[in-house]
């Protein structure tokens, strides 16, 4: 029971990345390295952070609701700079790139970087978040059997999974708006990050802090969607799997068969 426990609320919580992954990172080189320098850069926070908060107990001598709070709001905050310094470094090497290319354009977009970066940002968020978490659940013991919620895993694993899809849609637009230098995107994002953290509060009331989560991935997807410019006649051209047919040129010859 346990094995199927830890592999099923593995899959669901890292299955669409995983997938994501394959199809649209492992085939080219420089989106692999994009992926790597990601990670990096969420670590580099997740360090920050953690020092952050040593500091913090160490000051303050207690570590109350409060404080965690903080500490959370903190984190988020770290994030999204380190998130700020990743456009940064990726936008220099798109330049260097386009530098080096032969007819002046990077091999790799801007859109793709920050696609490829958020993934990064939530495979590591939430391997980090819920490695612990898998691990017991592979056993031994029984959840709830003190009157604990049994849903414990299976939340998690679908509240990891929401988080990594965020932190894509976050990348996404996050790098348009710092492109653009649209202050109010970079605030939204911020914000329905703090949001999304903050909802975690709530737990174990799981209807209430998993549903609103959702509902958020969902709007942040559409926005992220339409940032990356996509539209509904997009979707409906890729779901009938009909292809343009492709242009062709007919050359004919000015001799003349005599």
């Amino acid at each position: 029971m346990g094995a199927a426990v830890f592999f099923g609320c593995a899959a669901i919580a890292f299955g669409p990345a995983a997938a994501l992954v394959l199809l649209t990172v492992v085939a080219e080189p420089l989106r692999v390295i994009v992926l790597v320098a990601g990670a990096f850069f969420w670590l580099l926070s997740l360090l920050a952070a953690s020092l952050l908060w040593f500091v913090s107990v160490q000051l303050s001598g207690c570590e109350d609701a409060a404080l965690l709070l903080l500490g959370a709001a903190a984190a988020v905050l770290l994030q999204e700079l380190c998130r700020f310094a990743c456009f940064k470094l990726l936008k220099k090497a798109d330049e260097g790139l386009a530098t080096l290319s032969e007819d002046g354009r990077s091999p790799i977009s801007l859109r793709q970087m920050a696609y490829v970066s958020g993934l990064s940002f939530g495979i590591i968020s939430g391997v980090f978040s819920t490695v612990n978490i898998l691990v017991d659940s592979a056993g031994p013991g029984t959840i709830g059997i003190h009157g604990d919620s049994p849903y414990y895993f299976i939340t998690s694993a679908f509240l990891t999974m929401a988080l990594v899809l965020l932190h894509t849609f976050w990348g996404v637009i996050f790098f348009d708006a710092c492109e653009r230098r649209c202050a109010g995107g970079l605030g939204l994002v911020v914000g329905s990050h703090l949001l999304a953290s903050g909802l975690t509060f709530l737990n174990p009331w799981y209807e209430v802090s998993l549903g609103p989560i959702f509902i958020l991935t969902l709007c942040t997807s559409l926005w992220a969607f339409s940032t990356a410019g996509g539209s509904f006649r997009n979707v409906l051209k890729c779901l009938s799997c009909k292809q343009e047919p492709e242009g062709r040129v007919m050359l004919y010859s000015a001799l003349q068969v005599p």
